[in-house]
């Protein structure tokens, strides 16, 4: 079971195919939500060499990070072995 856990958002990095998929309006909707409601569904992240990388909550993740907050929620995902 994953633990959810508080990550500072300077330490995660978004791989760039990801970062071409990020919508402006989906994340000011986003960030208008979080006022309101708070954070509801964690992101995903899986360590890197000395940082996090996204796996899932872009999103989520740009629109903390317009509002100004240091932390994100989220979940740290194993790496599969092969």
């Amino acid at each position: 079971m994953l633990e959810k856990k508080s990550f500072p958002i300077a330490e995660i990095y978004v791989p760039a195919k990801r970062a071409k998929t990020l919508d402006p309006a989906k994340v000011a909707a986003l960030a208008e939500d979080i006022l309101e409601n708070g954070q509801k569904v964690p992101i995903r992240l899986r360590a890197g060499k000395g940082r996090f990388v996204l796996l899932e909550g872009l999103h989520r993740l740009e629109a903390l990070r317009a509002l100004g907050e240091e932390t994100v929620e989220g979940f740290l995902a194993q790496a599969r072995l092969r």
